[in-house]
């Protein structure tokens, strides 16, 4: 992309913080391709794409404000939030299979490895390390990394400061990988 289009899409976007609607719309059609298609790689599904797309552009309209120029290009602000939008939204997928099916009927547990994972040294040694851990630590542990629930999600849902449960999953992982190299 040449400087001078780089200049007038930050400008675009300047305006667009202005409310102005005639520059959004310039921004739109110059910039919604582009996005389009960072949202269908990661989401790889027409629909999605589609709706992130739209999720991404009313951000924009919101947070236009919040745009500096000296910082980075309106084409790198507008990608790195068309990619934040499309993982939220695979988060979302990912959260809603792991609710609404059930595993066992979706994988034949039975002739698998997985069928009996506590056979294996490896498995019965992280059980152990987790049950060393206080309930806090333990219970945020497994929250986010085995439901994919992020920092945010977790805090919100019980109702304590994002920094306590960030401290509680980088102390528990410190305990976690300390227990594990013994």
């Amino acid at each position: 992309m040449q400087v001078a289009e780089q200049d007038e899409l930050n400008r675009l976007l300047q305006r667009t913080a202005q409310s102005d609607r005639a520059a959004f719309a310039e921004l739109y059609r110059r910039t919604a391709p582009k996005l389009f298609g960072v949202c269908l790689r990661l989401l790889r599904d027409r629909d999605d794409a589609e709706e992130v797309l739209q999720e991404i552009y009313v951000t924009v309209w919101r947070r236009a404000v919040s745009f500096d120029a000296s910082r980075a290009s309106a084409v790198a602000w507008l990608v790195a939030l068309s990619r934040n939008k499309a993982i939220d939204r695979l988060r979302q997928r990912r959260r809603a299979v792991l609710v609404s099916e059930d595993l066992d009927d979706i994988v034949d547990t039975a002739s698998t490895p997985v069928a009996e994972p506590d056979k294996t040294e490896d498995y019965r040694r992280l059980q152990r390390c987790l049950e060393a851990l206080d309930p806090q630590q333990q219970r945020s542990l497994r929250a986010a990394f085995f439901s994919g629930a992020t920092y945010s999600e977790l805090a919100t849902r019980w109702k304590i400061p994002l920094g306590t449960m960030k401290s509680w999953i980088r102390r528990g992982l410190i305990q976690l990988r300390k227990c594990l190299e013994q």
